[in-house]
């Protein structure tokens, strides 16, 4: 099973976690990422194209199934104005086995960081905007994937 939802509704971790139990293993594993306070950030809005990012992210999801022993796998990505605390993304993967439901899982998330088309850009508490950048260490965790 894979589901990929992309919107700017925030998710029920574990609502989302119990349907990736009930597809049947013993291993789940989770990831969630919320916007991170640096002491000046007021707020983040993530802008993308749909088409695109629904063909990315199952082709992400299509992957990990193929690589690891999943029996299910599921990403919501918000997007849309989000402020410091509030979720952004949730990844759950579920295996027999912890191993692949881990790697698989840190898998997907390299992978979102760098392939997944998202542009991010952040509001300060001074009023300033930036685009933000592809980070070098994010392209060297998804690189380390390639075979």
């Amino acid at each position: 099973m894979i589901k990929i939802v992309v919107g700017p509704d925030d998710f029920d971790i574990g609502v989302e976690t119990q349907q990736v139990a009930g597809q049947g293993g013993g291993a789940i594993a989770s990831f969630v990422g919320q916007v991170r306070d640096d002491g000046n950030l007021a707020s983040l809005e993530l802008e993308h194209y749909p088409a695109m990012t629904q063909k990315a992210l199952r082709q992400i999801a299509e992957t990990a199934l193929s690589e690891w022993a999943l029996h299910a796998v599921t990403i919501v990505h918000r997007v849309g104005k989000l402020a410091v605390g509030d979720n952004i993304v949730l990844v759950v993967t579920g295996s027999d086995h912890r191993g692949a439901a881990i790697e698989s899982c840190s898998f997907i998330m390299d992978r979102l960081k760098t392939v997944a088309p998202f542009w991010k850009k952040e509001t300060g508490t001074d009023g300033t905007t930036k685009w933000i950048e592809e980070r070098e260490s994010d392209v060297a965790a998804s690189e380390k994937w390639q075979k």
